[in-house]
């Protein structure tokens, strides 16, 4: 285990992942969107599954802006390497990310399938928190694959703005829009009630 973890290190070293600018706004988009999430979790006007949702969403976005600098996933394919080369296989490596990225994506569908389900009531006014979700997990995905095969895909830029850029901002925001609409209707729901206390039929 400790061969294995200085393999690692020697591939990977703690710091920030990203320092740039772009780096620092797509680390305050996914807090913002956390704690969007985290305060519509305590507002909204579904039942708890629902309130469950936006904490648990609440929770992955803020990993996911921790992790922006950390750079985790980068420890984890040093790792994968170092396991391979210990163990002989290597030079099948390919067949194994392959495997692998196949895997996170049946797992990313069968989430995202088990969460419409479970909220199937509620689609009006999570439906588009999900969609947010569906392009936070396609990025980390993309970003998986293309550690081998998707670089140039992502690095891409269309009127000066990186593709990368676009799409890993995409899902916090879909994320903050659909935060904000159920804080107001949660609101309106709460004044709405009020109003029929103080004035019953």
């Amino acid at each position: 285990m400790d061969n294995l973890l200085d393999c690692a290190l020697t591939r990977w070293q703690p710091g920030l992942g990203d320092p740039h600018p772009m780096g620092w706004i797509t680390v305050a988009a996914y807090a913002a969107a956390a704690l969007a999430a985290w305060r519509a979790g305590g507002r909204g006007i579904g039942m708890g599954r629902e309130r469950v949702f936006w904490r648990l969403t609440a929770v992955l976005l803020a990993f996911l802006a921790v992790n922006k600098q950390l750079d985790l996933q980068s420890f984890m394919t040093a790792t994968g390497r170092c396991v391979a080369q210990a163990e002989g296989w290597y030079d099948q490596r390919r067949a194994v990310q392959r495997t692998v990225i196949l895997a996170l994506m049946a797992t990313a569908v069968a989430v995202w399938a088990g969460l419409v389900m479970l909220l199937r009531g509620a689609l009006a006014r999570v439906g588009l928190a999900l969609t947010g979700l569906v392009f936070v997990f396609a990025f980390v995905l993309i970003r998986a694959v293309g550690f081998h095969h998707m670089d140039s895909l992502i690095d891409m830029e269309v009127m000066s703005v990186r593709m990368n850029w676009a799409l890993e901002l995409t899902g916090p925001a879909l994320i903050i829009l659909a935060a904000l609409l159920t804080r107001r209707r949660g609101e309106a729901w709460g004044r709405d009630r009020l109003a029929r206390r103080l004035h019953p039929d």
